[in-house]
């Protein structure tokens, strides 16, 4: 007799685990591959004189000293938050999954804050760029759910993702010791990171719909 609703609560108890992800999640979520890849288009576009979006790095857009530098930075600043609130509301994804992308996002933001000098390279900013890059990454893999019916958070899905956006990540690596593409290689890469969030929010956000 007892056996039946034993079950059922149990049940119960498993699913009201997983959060579901607020509506307003897919806004910032789709907003930050936007501005990412419209931010780094119009700054290389308005920019005086010759700037080559394959060779010449994101950065290099946010440099101090140069022409028009606070559009690239407004940009890099407002994807951080993007990545912050994105991470606050896909509450359908693991904990540490999220708070990796939130991670990611105070980086980006840090990116905007310590832009490389005008002559020469700097370890403060290559290192928060790093924190940024590893942490969008990885976020997919630690964001999984076993329990889920989300397809952008299975398990196979989310470690399909990690490991191409690692891949990215290392083709990236690559042309900054070659010096070959190094541009386009960091385009690509960040313009996956900034899409893939904007993925499995509308995934997440299309199983509740149904």
């Amino acid at each position: 007799m007892t056996a039946g609703p034993r079950k059922a609560s149990g049940a119960t108890t498993h699913t009201s685990t997983m959060g579901s992800t607020s509506d307003w999640t897919l806004l910032p979520a789709v907003a930050a591959p936007v501005l990412l890849i419209g931010g780094w288009t119009l700054a290389a576009g308005i920019r005086p004189g010759s700037f080559n979006q394959v060779t010449d790095t994101i950065s290099a857009l946010a440099a101090s000293g140069g022409p028009n530098r606070w559009l690239m930075t407004a940009a890099l600043a407002v994807v951080g938050v993007c990545y912050l609130l994105t991470a606050w509301g896909l509450r359908e994804a693991a904990v540490s999954g999220r708070l990796l992308l939130a991670a990611g996002g105070v980086a980006t933001c840090a990116v905007a804050a310590i832009p490389l000098p005008a002559v020469g390279p700097s370890a403060a900013h290559s290192g928060v760029a790093s924190g940024a890059f590893l942490a969008l990454a990885f976020w997919p893999l630690f964001a999984r759910r076993a329990d889920t019916e989300s397809w952008g958070l299975r398990p196979a899905v989310c470690v399909t993702a990690a490991a191409l956006l690692f891949g990215l990540l290392v083709w990236f690596a690559v042309s900054l010791s070659t010096d070959v593409y190094i541009g386009l290689a960091e385009r690509v890469a960040a313009g996956a990171q900034a899409v893939w969030p904007a993925v499995v929010t509308y995934t997440c956000r299309r199983r509740q719909r149904r």
